[in-house]
């Protein structure tokens, strides 16, 4: 019941064809609460939370699935298709086959602030480096990488840039892109979670001294939204230390 999932629904009701229901095994409705209040006042469409597809029914076509809730409690959904969100991956195809160094934690290219990869002269950016991000997300790394490349092809020898150290997001944070950090950086760095935090306090320590802390303004994070973490405390990592970490509390 992310925000795709309400895309999703909204174009197989443009077909004609009915929504019986969406369902998360989170606790709470992962898209924005206004996203999920249109869904279920205007369309009429239940969101189960905390709601399991435990079994799909039918012979030799779909009939319906049977579904489990937190609590226990068994019940059968009657449709004929069904549609499965969330899980996704970046474009790395191109990635993997040039040899990149792909990041643990996104599955994508590893990068600096400045969008370079491991290998030189080769740059990443949007649904490359990460998956199901706004094209807001993906129109501003562009802009951001092409300065980068044009900087690259204007000098007439460049070098591979700054050292760069591995950024690496603690549990329960899933994931952090970019995941590469130079003093130089400044592009902000994104991050998602794997259970709601309430009022989440990110840390970020290289060798266990302390880089930066701050608040993030939410009451509660919550898995398959983005969190932003500020680039202005790039200038204090070490470039010959170990990697730096990027916790919660």
């Amino acid at each position: 019941a992310e925000a795709v999932s309400h895309a999703a629904a909204d174009t197989v009701r443009a077909a004609g064809a009915d929504v019986v229901a969406l369902l998360t095994e989170l606790p709470r409705a992962p898209a924005r609460p206004a996203l999920t209040l249109n869904t279920r006042l205007r369309h009429r469409t239940p969101v189960l939370t905390g709601t399991t597809v435990t079994e799909l029914l039918g012979h030799g076509r779909l009939s319906g699935v049977r579904v489990r809730h937190r609590d226990g409690r068994t019940a059968t959904l009657r449709c004929d298709t069904v549609v499965f969100t969330g899980d996704f991956v970046p474009e790395h195809e191109l990635a993997r086959r040039g040899a990149l160094t792909l990041d643990p934690g996104t599955g994508g290219p590893a990068v600096d602030g400045a969008l370079r990869t491991t290998r030189p002269g080769v740059f990443a950016a949007g649904s490359v480096l990460h998956a199901v991000e706004s094209a807001h997300t993906a129109a501003r790394e562009g802009a951001h990488v092409a300065t980068a490349v044009l900087d690259r092809l204007r000098t007439p020898a460049p070098d591979d840039g700054p050292a760069a150290v591995p950024l690496i997001a603690g549990p329960p944070l899933l994931r952090v892109t970019p995941n590469r950090v130079t003093p130089a950086d400044r592009l902000p760095y994104l991050l998602r979670t794997a259970i709601p935090l309430t009022r989440p306090v990110l840390y970020v320590t290289q060798d266990g001294r302390p880089l930066h802390r701050a608040r993030l303004p939410l009451t509660t994070a919550v898995p398959h939204r983005p969190l932003t973490l500020t680039a202005r405390w790039t200038h204090r990592v070490d470039p010959g230390g170990g990697p730096v970490r990027v916790t919660v509390a």
